[in-house]
């Protein structure tokens, strides 16, 4: 077999380095606390009462977990109230997240991108991986995009054998 009759894998020999954030999306254990719970009729928050059911709460059950905190029902929470079970919670856990799933979707994405070495991809030809299992792919591809793109020489989305370039650095910035 001579040279020109040789199958080339360019993909495998190119310069490209892939990251794949799935790869680095960690799967964590996330419990909920619904404020609504406690509600007065399903309208109010009384103190007193608050108070006295979430002392007894075992909350050593939220241990290592992180919880988003919420209110289900359609009634106005005092502050005061997220404030209490947050200072509950603290001694077992410090990932507490106030909000939506969408909210918690984006803290567990920041939480997985903090661990990523991106000193690894400095200077390199960055291809994003393009597909995957997380819910809020746009986000994380954005906070992913904000960290790269001072760092390395060109930035492409997709699939090593078929990218879409979306960013390369300049010598000269004009």
């Amino acid at each position: 077999m001579t040279v020109e009759d040789q199958i080339i894998n360019r993909v495998a020999s190119s310069p490209l380095v892939s990251l794949d954030f799935d790869d680095y999306f960690e799967s964590y254990s996330t419990v909920t606390f619904d404020l609504g719970e406690f509600l007065f009729q399903g309208l109010i928050l009384k103190e007193k009462d608050f108070r006295a059911e979430i002392k007894g709460i075992d909350w050593s059950a939220y241990k290592g977990k992180i919880v988003r905190l919420f209110c289900s029902a359609d009634a106005i929470i005092p502050t005061w109230a997220y404030m209490l079970v947050v200072s509950r919670l603290v001694p077992y856990t410090d990932h507490i997240v106030q909000g939506t799933e969408k909210d918690l979707e984006k803290h567990l994405i920041d939480k997985s991108i903090k661990k990523i070495d991106f000193a690894s991809f400095a200077d390199q030809k960055v291809v994003v991986k393009g597909c995957g299992n997380i819910q809020l792919r746009e986000y994380a591809y954005v906070e992913l995009s904000k960290r790269l793109v001072p760092i390395v020489a060109s930035l492409m989305y997709g699939e090593p054998c078929s990218t879409v370039p979306v960013y390369k650095r300049r010598n000269n910035p004009q």
